[in-house]
């Protein structure tokens, strides 16, 4: 039987600050595959975002938390954790960077949550020559996470989501299910205008959407 997970003491943390450039100089397709970076300065359990990263298209855009972290090398570490992701049938990387992430920014007045997205579009590949419809699977949509907040313009969680919405600026996310749950990390857009709603004797909240950019990735803790 699947282990059950609960939308109960969830913990939402948004990026505070992000580290500078690492330039990757490669990414070897392998099983794990191991990432070249020269005195990056990272640790096992950092997380990084893949900011611009061309070729390997599978990890663009993508947060992930650091092990097996040598002085030049590190690998994208593994949902079961321990090990980094297998790369092998990944496209070859060409060049890019990442940055080190600080979540210092705890989202602590969430309500309630939607997720939504991540369908893919079919494509019809039917050709003449068949007897039937053949589809084949396009692109993923963006995944959204829609939720209510407590509202508070005092928050420091609202206050800086309000500052990244009217930025129109990229953060990072990471969703812990519980103490030393499972962990969902991603990198989006967050829309927050802090405007009070309800109906006349509820309590007061305030509306928030993060649309994800890239895939999210999953750790089992």
């Amino acid at each position: 039987m699947a282990t059950i997970t609960k939308w109960s003491n969830v913990a939402i943390a948004m990026q505070s600050a992000l580290g500078s450039n690492l330039t990757i100089s490669s990414i070897t397709l392998a099983n794990p595959g191991v990432v070249t970076s020269t005195a990056h300065g990272l640790a096992n359990g950092d997380y990084v975002v893949m900011s611009s990263v061309l070729g390997m298209r599978q990890i663009t855009d993508r947060v992930f938390r650091v092990c097996n972290v040598a002085t030049n090398t590190f690998q994208l570490e593994d949902v079961s954790g321990g090990s980094g992701i297998n790369t092998t049938s990944y496209d070859a990387f060409t060049s890019g960077y990442c940055n080190k992430i600080t979540f210092g920014t705890a989202i602590a007045t969430a309500t309630s949550m939607s997720v939504s997205g991540g369908n893919f579009d079919m494509l019809d590949a039917t050709t003449i020559h068949d007897n039937q419809k053949i589809v084949v699977p396009g692109l993923p949509a963006e995944t959204k996470f829609e939720f209510d907040n407590i509202w508070d313009p005092t928050d420091a969680g609202q206050i800086a989501m309000k500052a990244a919405s009217d930025a129109q600026a990229k953060r990072a996310f990471k969703f812990t299910f519980g103490t030393g749950g499972r962990i969902v990390v991603f990198n989006g857009y967050v829309g927050f205008a802090g405007a009070p709603q309800g109906n006349a004797q509820e309590i007061v909240k305030t509306s928030a959407v993060i649309t994800g950019q890239g895939s999210n990735t999953n750790y089992s803790a």
